[in-house]
């Protein structure tokens, strides 16, 4: 019965961003041309709000945040949010607690959606091409340089993809090889969503998703793999603290998914 329960509101959830996208996708693509990248960002933020808040109300997904202190103040400051991805959650979630304009760092395959990736091919953002590891590298600096140097802050998921809960990625150097070419602090985030929504799963549950944003860690002299491994060791404590009910041998399993690079 509860499973029912929780594919109806799933469902319901799904059709409301289907119908919803198109005319939000049409929104922005029509004023591209006429209106600043800042303003088509903020649109778009509108529609993460929506999914986000109707996710709440029809499935009972809530959030619980904590650290927002440890976000970089002003305007000019520039930093690399890495973050756990267990969901397409948190892809919503993180523009709407970070005040600032984000950047994120996804395969190109999204931008074929239809409407939502026509829509986000219109907003600065970095789409590479993951089957060529060596230029996706380049195009991620290059990229990530000019949009930090516009005050744009970038978000990464270092695993790559979506990993199930009481799992691990390998974690990937390219978000702190980026942040010690710019010389920007690296912001670790632990996200807890594959609780109520798990990776690649059309039902979702009622719960509360933790989000926990570390302090900003200074890449100044650092090596890009051992300031991941900094990163990577302080996101697993923070999910084994998180969600201990996931990691009944006290740390994650393997995921052989995505090995690291």
């Amino acid at each position: 019965m509860k499973r029912m329960n929780n594919l109806i509101r799933s469902t319901l959830h799904m059709l409301l961003m289907a119908i919803t996208v198109i005319p939000w996708a049409t929104v922005v693509i029509v004023l591209s041309p006429f209106v600043s990248s800042q303003r088509l960002y903020r649109i778009c933020v509108g529609w993460l709000a929506l999914a986000i808040k109707s996710g709440e109300l029809i499935i009972g997904i809530k959030s619980r945040v904590t650290g927002l202190e440890n976000l970089p103040a002003g305007a000019s400051g520039q930093a690399v949010l890495l973050v756990k991805h267990q969901s397409a959650w948190e892809t919503f979630f993180m523009p709407l607690v970070v005040p600032h304009q984000l950047a994120y760092v996804f395969k190109r395959e999204l931008l074929y959606i239809p409407f939502f990736g026509w829509a986000i091919s219109m907003v600065d953002m970095i789409h590479i091409d993951r089957s060529r590891r060596v230029a996706a590298s380049v195009k991620v600096a290059e990229q990530g340089r000019r949009l930090m140097d516009k005050g744009i802050w970038i978000i990464m998921f270092p695993e790559g993809t979506r990993i199930a809960r009481g799992e691990k990625g390998g974690y990937r150097i390219s978000g702190t090889r980026l942040a010690i070419e710019c010389g920007a602090p690296v912001i670790p985030v632990a996200v807890t969503s594959a609780r109520c929504w798990p990776p690649r799963a059309f039902i979702k549950r009622p719960g509360v998703v933790d989000v926990s944003i570390g302090k900003p860690i200074p890449s100044a002299g650092r090596k890009p793999d051992e300031l991941m491994r900094e990163v990577e060791d302080w996101i697993e404590a923070e999910m084994l603290r998180l969600d201990s009910e996931a990691y009944p041998s006290g740390q994650a399993r393997l995921s052989t998914r995505n090995p690291g690079g």
